[in-house]
């Protein structure tokens, strides 16, 4: 199955956000989105997912328009980690994995055998099966988003899409988030993950795109593509792109001459 997006255009009634937005996604890719904040990142993953009606273009998932496909085939298709998550309701960690089984049952439908096992196989994959019995509540940040990504693994789709899954994390969970995101692409998931720190695209992505005032600056392989002066466009600050001893490269702050 291919994700493929061309010429969309996105936003709200009578609020245009972004435009002439086309790629493709593959199952075992990481593409990496990013840009300033209201670039139209978020909008444009819930377009993409169908939650918000499109403007103008296609989304096609293995040649088939979305807009001819029911929410439920759309969700067996694409899962999704949000950017945030304010828990409300004290539910135990395997009823929130379970939950990514909804698109799979019918309308009132107990959660079957399978799904249970399902929702234990993901909270496995990603070593948290001790957190199973936890009140999600009670978790740290990067415990309930390695929930989330649970969740969106017992789902079942081909594509998962990771809007900001590090933001508000700290730098270990940081690393064991981006961990997971490489582990999900080389069990042949297709990721699309926005981010805000360029560092991540080196470290996980397999191709980039750079967002500025909601249209594509800059698309393709990461390396390629994340340049300074593309950086340095989208952001609106100076910034150096260097290589470290093993070929790894990471973003700077451009000296200022003094």
């Amino acid at each position: 199955m291919n994700l493929e997006v061309q010429d969309l255009a996105f936003g709200y009634p009578g609020f245009p956000v972004g435009s002439d937005v086309s790629f493709t996604l593959q199952p075992g890719e990481v593409l990496c989105l990013l840009g300033p904040n209201g670039c139209g990142k978020t909008t444009l993953f819930k377009t993409v997912m169908g939650l918000i009606r499109r403007q103008h273009g296609t989304v096609r998932l293995d040649g088939r328009d979305t807009a001819q496909m029911s929410t439920r085939e759309i969700a067996r298709a694409i899962a999704y980690v949000p950017q945030a998550h304010a828990p409300v309701f004290p539910y135990t960690v395997h009823d929130m994995v379970l939950m990514g089984r909804t698109a799979h049952r019918g309308a009132f439908a107990a959660p079957s055998p399978a799904d249970h096992q399902a929702a234990e196989t993901a909270l496995a994959q990603l070593g948290i099966s001790h957190l199973s019995a936890r009140d999600y509540t009670r978790l740290s940040g990067g415990q309930r988003q390695l929930v989330l990504i649970a969740r969106a693994l017992a789902q079942g789709a081909p594509f998962i899409v990771l809007d900001e899954p590090t933001a508000s994390l700290d730098f270990g969970n940081q690393l064991m988030v981006l961990d997971q995101v490489r582990a999900l692409a080389g069990a042949h998931r297709g990721i699309i993950m926005s981010t805000h720190d360029p560092d991540h695209a080196f470290a996980c992505g397999s191709r980039v795109i750079a967002m500025k005032d909601g249209r594509i600056h800059a698309q393709g392989p990461v390396r390629a593509t994340l340049t300074a002066d593309t950086l340095s466009a989208i952001y609106d600050v100076g910034v150096e792109v260097v290589e470290l001893p093993g070929g790894r490269r990471v973003c700077l702050p451009a000296a200022r001459a003094s």
